[in-house]
C-alpha cells in the first residue's frame, strides 16, 4: 500500500513568493527602463491603431453583450468602446498583438512582454475613473510604466531558462502570470492575495501552441495574448474578493504544474527580478514579421536591388540561420492565411526580395497570390549555423542572426549578406528610436485627426510630463 499523502496545507511555492514580493515591493531605479517603457507603450499602442484597420481583428472587439453599459468603465484606445476591465483587457490585448509588430523577448522561451499592457492599461484606467468619481486621486502614467517594467521582468526572467514551447505550451501562460501579478498589485492586493492570484494563473488551463504551427496555424495566435491578459484580470479580481489559492500549484507531487506540464522539472533561474528585460527588450521597427526573421528580412531588403530584375533567374537561396528559427518558422508547402505567412521565414524573405518591402498588407491574399513568391520559397534552403545558435542564447550578445546568399542559374551569385542584430535590438537603440517614433506618428495618423495625433505624440515624447499625466486623461486623448 502507498503511504497516504499529507493533507497539511503547504507553504507557498518559492516561485510564487518571489514574484509576489517583486511585484508589490521592489523599487525600479533604472531611468533607462522607464524611458524604454515609454517607447514600448507608444509602439505597442501604435501597433494596435494599425490593427484597427483589419476587419478580422475588429470583429472580435466590443462588449460580450452588445449594448452593455459600464459606469466608469475602461476605454479601448482608438475606439469608442467603454468596457469592464476584463473585456477591455481582451480588446486592448487583441489589437496590440494582432499584426505581430510590437516588442519581443527571445530566450529559452520567446514571447511579447508588451502583451501585458492589455490588462495593465485597462485596470489602471478603470481604477482611475472610479477614483476620480469618488473624489480620490487617479493613477499616473508612471504607475503604468512601473507595471509594464515589472510585467516584462516577470515574463522575461522566467523565459530565460525555461522553455514552454518544448513541452507544447504557448508562451501566453507567462502573460497570464505576469499580468496577474502586476494587476493584483495595482488593485491593492495583500501578499497572500497576490500569491493566490498567481496560483490561480498557474493552475488555469494553459494554451497549446497548436495555432502557431503547421498545419494548424491560425488567427488565434493574434488574440491568444488578449485572452491571457484578460484572464489574468479576472483571476486577480477573484483573489481580491477572497477566492482561495493553491500554494503548491507548481510543486505538488503528481498534480502540480511541474509534474503535469513540465516533465517533472522545476523552473531554473539565473537572474533576480529587477529591470533587465525592459532594458534589453527587442522592438519590431521595420517589419511586422516573427522576430526570428527580422534580420532575414533586412538581409533581403539589402539584396533587393541586386535581384529584383533577375527573380526568374534565381536557382537557389541559402538562408544561414539559428536553431530557433528553423524550429518554428522554416516552412514548406502551402500557406493558408496571413497568420501562416507571417510565421514562414521563406515568405518573409521572398516578399522583400521581389518588392523591396514587407508590410502587414503583404500577408494578405492579394499579395500572396503572386506566383513568384512560392517559386522563390521552393528554392530556399535553411541551414543552421551553430555559432548563430550559440550567440542567440549568449546573455552578452543575444543576437538574432541571419545571412542570405542568392545563386543564379548562370553560375553567378550575390555576396552573402549578414545581419546579426535587428534594428530594434538594444545595441542599435540610437539608430532605432527615431524610426520607432516615425512608426508611431504613422500609426497615429491612421486613426486620429492631425491635431489630435500631434497632441498625443507631443505628450508621449516628453518623459516627465508623460509620467505625471493621470491615466484616465491619457486614455481620453486616445478616444475616437
Amino acid at each position: 500500500m502507498s503511504a497516504a499523502i499529507s493533507n497539511n496545507r503547504p507553504k507557498p511555492d518559492k516561485v510564487l513568493v518571489d514574484i509576489a514580493r517583486y511585484a508589490a515591493k521592489h523599487e525600479i531605479k533604472s531611468s533607462e527602463a522607464y524611458r524604454t517603457a515609454r517607447l514600448c507603450l507608444m509602439d505597442t499602442l501604435g501597433c494596435g491603431f494599425e490593427a484597427l484597420g483589419y476587419p478580422a481583428c475588429t470583429k472580435l472587439l466590443g462588449p460580450v453583450v452588445p449594448g452593455t453599459v459600464v459606469p466608469n468603465g475602461a476605454r479601448v484606445p482608438g475606439t469608442s468602446f467603454v468596457l469592464d476591465p476584463v473585456q477591455a483587457a481582451f480588446n486592448i490585448g487583441t489589437i496590440i498583438r494582432w499584426l505581430d509588430f510590437n516588442d519581443t523577448w527571445l530566450a529559452a522561451e520567446w514571447g511579447h512582454p508588451s502583451d501585458n499592457l492589455g490588462g495593465i492599461l485597462a485596470t489602471a484606467d478603470w481604477l482611475s475613473r472610479n477614483a476620480v468619481a469618488q473624489g480620490r486621486k487617479p493613477l499616473l502614467m508612471r504607475d503604468v510604466l512601473t507595471a509594464m517594467i515589472k510585467a516584462h521582468e516577470i515574463q522575461g526572467v522566467i523565459a530565460l531558462e525555461n522553455s514552454f514551447n518544448r513541452v507544447g505550451l504557448d508562451h501566453v501562460v507567462l502573460v497570464k502570470v505576469a499580468s496577474a501579478a502586476v494587476v493584483a498589485t495595482m488593485l491593492g492586493a495583500t501578499e497572500d492575495e497576490l500569491i493566490n492570484a498567481l496560483s490561480l494563473a498557474w493552475v488555469d488551463g494553459q494554451s497549446l501552441r497548436t495555432y502557431r504551427h503547421a498545419p494548424n496555424t491560425g488567427s488565434r495566435k493574434s488574440w491568444a495574448a488578449g485572452d491571457a491578459t484578460s484572464r489574468a484580470v479576472r483571476l486577480a479580481l477573484m483573489a481580491l474578493k477572497g477566492e482561495m489559492g493553491y500554494p503548491s500549484v507548481l510543486t505538488a507531487k503528481g498534480w502540480g504544474f511541474y509534474d503535469v506540464s513540465f516533465k517533472g522539472q522545476p523552473f531554473k533561474f539565473t537572474r533576480k527580478y529587477d529591470s533587465y528585460v525592459m532594458e534589453n527588450v527587442l522592438f519590431k521597427i521595420s517589419f511586422p514579421a516573427e522576430f526570428h526573421a527580422q534580420t532575414a528580412a533586412e538581409c533581403a531588403m539589402t539584396l533587393h536591388p541586386q535581384v529584383r530584375d533577375r527573380i526568374d533567374q534565381i536557382k537557389k537561396i541559402v538562408i544561414r540561420t539559428h536553431e530557433s528559427a528553423i524550429r518554428i518558422i522554416d516552412k514548406k508547402g502551402p500557406l493558408n492565411n496571413p497568420a501562416d505567412r507571417d510565421h514562414c521565414i521563406q515568405y518573409m524573405v521572398a516578399v522583400p526580395l521581389i518588392h523591396g518591402r514587407l508590410t502587414a498588407a503583404d500577408y494578405e491574399d492579394v499579395v500572396a497570390n503572386d506566383p513568384r513568391i512560392d517559386r522563390l520559397r521552393a528554392t530556399m534552403e535553411c541551414v543552421e549555423d551553430k555559432q548563430f545558435s550559440h550567440d542567440y542564447l549568449d546573455p552578452a550578445k543575444r543576437s538574432i542572426a541571419n545571412a542570405i546568399t542568392v545563386y543564379f542559374r548562370d553560375g553567378s551569385q550575390t555576396d552573402e549578406v549578414i545581419v546579426e542584430y535587428p534594428i530594434g535590438h538594444r545595441r542599435r537603440r540610437a539608430e532605432g528610436i527615431p524610426l520607432l517614433e516615425d512608426k508611431f506618428r504613422t500609426n497615429l495618423a491612421r486613426r486620429f485627426p492631425a491635431k489630435q495625433a500631434e497632441r498625443i505624440f507631443a505628450l508621449c515624447d516628453t518623459q516627465k510630463k508623460f509620467e505625471s499625466t493621470p491615466v484616465n486623461e491619457f486614455v481620453d486623448l486616445l478616444a475616437i
